[in-house]
């Protein structure tokens, strides 16, 4: 799996790494029980702090997408992931809100925010069958 981060953007390394690495278990390309590299070694091949990726890994371990087992190191969790519980749906209402509220000034209108939102599921789903 290729990460690309961009070191210009607004978005902190450690979250666009969680977000690449959280994206390619959606899509299949991460394998459950698929090793990752070690903090170490995945700092030293993108060019990036070993805190860096140590604070993606702890976000990721926390969130139950990823296991670290002394003897495999880090690997993607084996079983099903994490589920969608009431806490998620909270942090999504919260986090999607702010993005809804801009919509809505800009004369979005509900179908146009919906469709926006089913492109990105069906390239997710188009992504993970390719």
């Amino acid at each position: 799996m290729l990460i690309h981060l961009d070191f210009q953007s607004d978005i902190p390394i450690y979250l666009q790494l969680k977000m690449q690495i959280i994206e390619g278990i959606a899509t299949g390309k991460l394998k459950p029980g698929e090793s990752l590299p070690s903090v170490r070694q995945f700092a030293e091949d993108l060019g990036i702090n070993l805190h860096t990726v140590n604070k993606t890994y702890n976000l990721l371990k926390q969130d139950g997408f990823i296991l670290v087992h002394r003897q495999k190191g880090v690997v993607v969790n084996p079983d099903e992931g994490p589920k969608v519980t009431e806490e998620y749906l909270t942090q999504l209402h919260t986090e999607l809100r702010p993005m809804i509220i801009e919509a809505f000034c800009r004369g979005m209108s509900k179908e146009e925010f919906n469709k926006i939102c089913s492109q990105i599921f069906l390239e997710l789903k188009e992504k993970g069958e390719g």
